[in-house]
Parts: C-alpha cells; structure tokens; sequence
C-alpha cells in the first residue's frame, strides 16, 4: 500500500454523534479525543510523515460559550494524558494557527507539547486549533507587504514557492490526501492554499468511530486515484 507522506483530517460529526446518543455535544468531542489517539498511533506506525488535524477553526468561536471552553479543557486534558506516549513514538508536535487567544490553561499545555517534542524526528502531528486558511493568507500576505515596506523584497520577486514560505506549513509538503468524516462535501477553510491538488475522501463515518480500519480504506481509496496535477499521462 503506497502510504500518503502527509494526510490531513478534518474531524466532523463528534456533535452529531453525541446527539444520535442522548448525549450532550461535549461527549462527542470527548469520544473524539480517544479516537484522535487511535489515528495518531496508526499513522505513525505507517509510516506517515506528516499528519494534520484540523481542531478549531477560526469560526468554531460562535459557538456556545460552554462547548468552546469545554473543547479547550479537552485539549489540556488530551496533552496531559497523551505526551508521554507521543514521545516515546518520537512524535513531534506543532501547531497552525493563532495560539494567542486561547484560555491560559490550552495555551500553556499545547506549548509545552511543542517544546517537549522540538526534537522528535519521527511523525509530524499538526494541530490546527484557532486556524483558518484566509487568515492563514492573510498573514502571509501581511508578512510579504512588511518585507516590501522594509526594503528588503521587490515585490516583483514574489513567487508560489517564496509565499508559501511565509505560511505555517513552509517546510513541510501539501497534504496528498485530505479526510472528512460526517459526510460533509466542502473543506471549510482548511490548508486552502495547500489544498490546491491534494485528493480528497469525504465518509459518512462520525469521527469518533473512524478507526485504523477506516484510515487504511481511505489511503486505499487514495491508492486508486490518478494524480496528474493539472498534467495528462503518456
């Protein structure tokens, strides 16, 4: 099985689950949390090079003041409970998106598993939490108009390679393949500049019943796809 060097997940349906359950939404993030787990330890044991998860987005704040601080206190909770074993399988932590906004408490622990992992060499785990891909190129942008501003960039000069290198993703490759669970059909501002011809697989499968099983039917799926990148085959 050829295995993507990088897979991008976008984990939709915990709400949905939680609710065919009887259950408050907070559970379904919960359940999510423990299949976060389960993905992270069967991309790394695959061989994946880069794995991205796409945990709050930028518009996830209009939601409910009780569910939003609820998913933050998940997150501390997944940090304290996961690093340990994160570094045994020499996994590196880093981040996407504007940390600055978080409560204290997630702000603290998700750099502390940043600073714990800075030396892993073995899978890339990204956690895009406060990420949104405009912003994202925005901030790009932002940063290329202060070079032209310093003196230090023609403007002219500006290329896909020399702005992709102004974004949080600048050293690593675009995904090959991008996940939605829940059955939604669009990508919701996630890696919109480095989406542009990553293969795509959507499941009705809730994220917290995508298992290993269900990840391996997707790089399978994926295995069947013919990428050309804008090219035609001899």
């Amino acid at each position: 099985m050829n295995v993507p060097a990088h897979i991008a997940i976008i984990m939709d349906g915990n709400g949905r689950w939680a609710k065919e359950r009887g259950q408050i939404r907070l559970k379904g993030h919960q359940a999510g949390m423990e299949a976060l787990h389960d993905i992270v330890k069967a991309c790394s044991d695959m061989g994946v090079k880069v794995l991205t998860v796409y945990a709050f987005s930028t518009e996830n704040w209009k939601r409910p003041a009780d569910e939003v601080s609820g998913i933050f206190a998940l997150l501390v909770r997944y940090v304290a409970k996961e690093l340990k074993e994160l570094k045994a399988n020499n996994v590196r932590i880093r981040l996407l998106g504007d940390i600055a906004p978080l409560p204290d408490a997630a702000r603290k622990a998700v750099l502390e598993a940043v600073n714990d992992t800075a030396e892993d060499t073995g899978l890339v785990f990204n956690i895009a939490i406060n990420y949104g891909g405009r912003a994202e190129i925005v901030r790009a942008a932002k940063q290329l108009a202060q070079q032209a501003k310093d003196g230090s960039l023609d403007p002219a000069d500006i290329t896909e390679d020399l702005f992709a290198a102004q974004l949080y993703t600048a050293d690593l490759p675009d995904p090959d393949l991008i996940i939605r669970t829940g059955g939604e059909l669009r990508l919701s501002n996630f890696l919109t500049w480095q989406s542009a011809y990553s293969e795509i697989y959507v499941t009705d499968t809730y994220w917290p019943e995508f298992t290993p099983e269900k990840l391996t039917e997707a790089i399978e799926a994926y295995n069947g796809r013919d990428r050309r990148f804008g090219g035609i085959k001899a």
